[in-house]
């Protein structure tokens, strides 16, 4: 039987794109109540409506679907809702309407883009997410969140084109605007493939997250955690399953961030780092492409959400009661804010220890790897594991909240903070030790069992000897020193040949107008406008010199004649006969001409 509720004829993505415009009208309690209530009324919507075609709109010869409904789509839609309900909790203390406004209609669009059924209103959500998501790091207000909001838009703005670029040419091929799956061989499927491969932050084109969403707003930086990436995880799962290509692009994804998550100090980069580490489990899935590993794909996009948005709220938290970002600054704060440090253990656990939610998604991925007998990759993804978990998952609870007291006495965050830290956490323990309820809503029926003594026993180990090896490595001190610094990423490479291109059209563009302008401009245009100018005069001193030379009077006389002639024309000061004469005589001529 299907729930029937007033609101289940409009798409969820409308519910909270639409909700969000008034947002800015509304004030206090009532704008957070609001915000609140859209994300809620879009779960609601969901989880009523049943598999199928759903809203579907005429457009010129096309049809757009803004409800294609199925497991793996309604599994991603739950998700984004989820995280934009405890995002609007976590928001609530914000008094800014934009950042509201703009995280409410980001959230809205990754739910438009998980339902769109055609290529036009999936292009419409996917640029709304690109353009919303730059005002949550512009909402900070600083110099350098607005040039990591002008670069993020900038890359994001190439990637829409390159995806824009492979709509055109995919519906010239197919002569629909429907998309399901792609096979990665023509240009427009690598087209749509590279635009889709810059929101999942592939390698090398990934810079742009560590750099964007440390400078967002301690709320704006959870949306972002939870919406871009996952989106466009969803999309490769649902157009680019089986792309073999997808594997070693998805393992040094999960490999080399780990080298820059152990020296990097700000503690929303370090988180950052990790977000792409475990993006690349999800991609390594869909290169797999088998039922398992798309289950573990979608399984770990809900856990990856629960645990990497809790981790970002536990951050924003420390920061917003000290005003620190960097790790090196931080310290023994567990005793002033114990709520925010147990909810951040929660959330380090949750990336892989038994009974927590990363234990019962990312093992599905690495069972899938070992299924199709890939021990290169099995190997990389087990040592990625246990690396972040390492350096991720324990070292920022440890630096932050019980390393060497820094002498920061901080007030514990504000409710609204706490409460929705505690809702992700509850979220994170209640899939872990009911991960039926998550396998039941996978894509592909499946009777996979992660609590199995040699399963349990074996991440046991590796977390046991990979925590030991911490430890160790912190007491001998050992371990890189935390440093302000920056580090080159592979952004340093095509910023410098950004830059070469730039310099190198600057000399040959500009090279080129230079030359047109002195030719052109200066040279025959020149020219031919003094011929333009003088033309009046000159066709005047010709008419009137046949009549003074039949004047009795001298050569001298002929001359001040022509030249006053001249002056005239030039000083404006034309005498009313001569000009009636040069008018008629024009006129006659055309008639001559005519005849």
């Amino acid at each position: 039987m299907t729930l029937q509720l007033p609101f289940i004829d409009i798409p969820p993505a409308l519910i909270m794109v639409g909700g969000a415009l008034i947002l800015p009208i509304l004030k206090g309690r009532l704008r957070s109540l609001w915000m609140m209530a859209l994300p809620l009324l879009a779960l609601i919507t969901v989880l009523a409506v049943p598999d199928g075609t759903h809203w579907t709109v005429p457009f010129l010869d096309y049809q757009l679907i803004f409800g294609r409904v199925d497991a793996l789509s309604r599994i991603f839609g739950m998700i984004f809702c989820v995280a934009a309900f405890a995002g609007s909790i976590y928001a609530m203390h914000e008094k800014d309407a934009m950042a509201h406004t703009s995280a409410m209609i980001y959230a809205g669009s990754a739910v438009g883009v998980t339902f769109a059924g055609d290529f036009f209103s999936l292009y419409v959500f996917w640029e709304f997410m690109a353009v919303a998501s730059t005002f949550l790091i512009l909402s900070r207000r600083t110099k350098k969140s607005q040039k990591a909001a002008f670069r993020y838009i900038m890359i994001h703005i190439l990637g829409g084109l390159s995806l824009m670029a492979g709509i055109i040419l995919q519906i010239h091929e197919t002569g629909t605007i429907a998309f399901s799956a792609i096979e990665l061989a023509s240009p427009a499927s690598w087209f749509i493939f590279v635009g889709v491969a810059v929101n999942a932050a592939i390698y090398p084109m990934h810079a742009w997250l560590k750099d964007a969403y440390p400078e967002a707003t301690v709320t704006g930086a959870v949306f972002l955690s939870s919406f871009t990436t996952k989106s466009a995880v969803y999309l490769m799962a649902r157009t680019f399953a089986g792309a073999d290509i997808l594997i070693p692009l998805g393992l040094a994804m999960a490999l080399i961030p780990l080298c820059y998550a152990v020296v990097e100090n700000n503690i929303r980069r370090v988180l950052a780092y990790s977000l792409i580490n475990q993006v690349g489990f999800m991609i390594v899935g869909i290169g797999i492409g088998t039922d398992l590993a798309l289950n573990g794909v979608a399984a770990h996009a809900v856990c990856h959400i629960l645990y990497k948005s809790l981790l970002f709220m536990s951050a924003g938290a420390v920061i917003q009661q000290t005003g620190k970002e960097n790790l090196s600054d931080m310290g023994g704060l567990f005793r002033s804010m114990p709520w925010t440090a147990t909810c951040c253990i929660v959330g380090g656990l949750s990336m892989s220890t038994p009974l927590f939610c990363g234990f019962v998604s990312k093992s599905m991925i690495i069972s899938a790897a070992a299924h199709e007998h890939l021990t290169l990759a099995w190997f990389a993804l087990q040592f990625a594991a246990v690396g972040v978990f390492a350096y991720v998952g324990m070292r920022v609870p440890f630096l932050a909240f019980f390393h060497k007291d820094s002498g920061l006495k901080p007030t514990e965050a504000p409710w609204n903070m706490r409460i929705a830290m505690g809702f992700t956490a509850l979220g994170c323990i209640f899939v872990g030790t009911n991960h039926e309820v998550l396998y039941n809503m996978l894509p592909f029926a499946g009777d996979y069992a992660p609590y199995t003594i040699p399963h349990v026993v074996n991440q046991l180990q590796l977390q046991f000897f990979g925590t030991l090896a911490f430890l160790v490595l912190l007491a001998k001190g050992l371990l890189p020193r935390l440093t302000r610094a920056t580090f080159l990423d592979t952004d340093w490479f095509y910023n410098r040949l950004g830059q070469a291109i730039y310099a190198t059209a600057d000399i040959v563009l500009n090279g080129i107008n230079t030359a047109c302008d002195t030719l052109l401009i200066k040279g025959a245009t020149g020219s031919i406008n003094r011929f333009a100018q003088k033309a009046p005069e000159s066709i005047a001193a010709m008419v009137m010199a046949p009549f003074a030379q039949l004047s009795d009077k001298s050569k001298t006389y002929q001359t001040d004649l022509t030249e006053r002639v001249r002056q005239a024309f030039q000083t404006g000061t034309i005498p009313s006969g001569v000009g009636a004469f040069i008018a008629v005589l024009s006129i006659f001529l055309l008639y001559a001409v005519r005849g």
